[in-house]
Order: structure tokens, then C-alpha cells, then sequence
């Protein structure tokens, strides 16, 4: 049983990290190199320009001729492999993490578990995780004003109990009033509500920022889909095998 645990978890967050970190390179990364740009001097901006809609492109302007030019891109991109390397490492350690959580629940259902129930259990674990907390918290730019991240920290954890809790007794548990008890946990981090910042705005525009956010969830959805599927394809590969 453990090894079957621990050997679905490893194989199907490893592969899911993995396809997370590309499809980021396409979505939320742009975003976020084009943001830093406004959280940089506005003096400088004319310094260091880059494409949004292609953030492989670099610009770089000065009196030294190509030479500065080139040393410039070069050691540009080596600040961007050594980024794409640690995210995903980072991507694949998270992807193992979620998927211990996702397989030992697995493990205590009584129901059958193949790839498609295993998508339901990652779309739980998405609403869990990310859309849940989102809407009090919603994903961050670079440059956002934001709080004390303590107490950020803290109504996250609340928010990710809450939910996990009211989902569960609203799937497992019969009765309206299972239901409403179900629904009222789900509710209660948001009447509680987040805590804001004093001030909203920042230098980066709103509608990158509104972009961000929906990207961010689009691949949070993508990632906890993916991972559901190879938990639950791996769980009934190794299942069968051992019997």
C-alpha cells in the first residue's frame, strides 16, 4: 500500500511539474517579466525594454555598440535559464507534494479510482487549493501593494480547511442538514473576508494584473487536472499489479 502510495505520487507529480512549468513559459511568465519592467524606476524603463506577447525578444539599448549589446542579451538569458530551472524544480516538488495528499485520499475512499475519478478528485483539490483562495486572495504581480504576509498566510490555511472540510461533508455525508453545515463552511472564509491592503493599485496596470489572475487560475486548473489524471492512472496501474 505504500509503495503504491508513495510510487503514484512521485511518477504523477514529477510529470505533472513538468507540464506545468511549459505551459507557464506561455502564459503567466510573459505576464510576470512584463510586470517587473513597472516595478522598476520609471527612469529606467527606457533602459530595459521587452515584448508581452513575446518575452523571448530583448531589446537592449546603449553607447557601446554591439559588444555591450551581446553581453547584455547573453547574461539576459542566463538569469532566464537559471529561472526556468529552479521554477521547475519547484513546479515538480509541489507536484509530488499534492500528489501524496491526492493518493492518500485515494487510498482511505472506498471508490473505484482510475483517470477519471482521479479528475474529479483534482478538480476538487483545484477548488481546494487555488479558486477557493482566490477569491479573497487573488493571485500577485510583482509591485502589488499587499499586507503582512503572516496574516495572509493565516486566512489561506483557514480558507483551504474551510473548503476541504464543507466540500467533504457535502459529498460524503447525507442529509439537508449536512448540506447546509457543508455550505456554510465553504462560505465562511469569505463572509470572514481576506485581509487587504490599505491601498489598491500599485504601478502595474489593471489589466495586466486582471490577466494574471486568469491565467494564473487557467493553469492552476490545467495543473490539478493533470495531476489528478496520472494519480488516479498510476493508482490503478500499481493496484492491479499487485494483486
Amino acid at each position: 500500500m505504500y509503495r503504491r502510495i508513495f510510487a503514484a505520487a512521485i511518477l504523477a507529480g514529477f510529470l505533472s511539474g513538468i507540464v506545468i512549468t511549459v505551459i507557464q513559459e506561455f502564459t503567466t511568465t510573459p505576464i510576470i517579466l512584463h510586470a517587473e519592467q513597472f516595478e522598476a524606476k520609471a527612469g529606467d524603463v527606457n533602459k530595459k525594454q521587452s515584448t508581452y506577447r513575446n518575452s523571448m525578444l530583448i531589446l537592449a539599448h546603449g553607447k557601446h555598440g554591439d559588444w555591450a549589446k551581446n553581453i547584455s542579451t547573453i547574461l539576459h538569458q542566463g538569469k532566464r535559464w537559471e529561472r526556468r530551472f529552479f521554477t521547475t524544480i519547484t513546479n515538480i516538488i509541489m507536484g509530488i507534494g499534492f500528489g501524496l495528499v491526492l493518493v492518500a485520499c485515494f487510498s482511505i475512499s472506498k471508490g473505484k479510482i482510475n483517470g477519471r475519478t482521479g479528475v474529479i478528485w483534482g478538480v476538487a483539490g483545484f477548488s481546494v487549493i487555488s479558486l477557493a483562495p482566490s477569491l479573497g486572495l487573488p493571485p500577485e504581480l510583482p509591485g502589488a501593494p499587499a499586507v503582512e504576509l503572516a496574516s495572509r498566510q493565516e486566512w489561506w490555511f483557514f480558507c483551504v480547511a474551510a473548503t476541504a472540510t464543507g466540500l467533504s461533508v457535502l459529498v460524503f455525508l447525507k442529509g439537508f442538514f449536512w448540506v447546509i453545515a457543508g455550505i456554510s463552511l465553504i462560505a465562511l472564509p469569505q463572509i470572514v473576508g481576506a485581509p487587504k491592503p490599505e491601498i489598491f493599485g500599485g504601478n502595474v496596470p489593471a489589466e495586466l494584473a486582471s490577466h494574471f489572475v486568469a491565467a494564473s487560475l487557467v493553469t492552476a486548473a490545467i495543473f490539478w487536472s493533470a495531476l489528478g489524471w496520472l494519480s488516479g492512472t498510476f493508482w490503478q496501474m500499481f493496484e492491479k499489479r499487485d494483486r
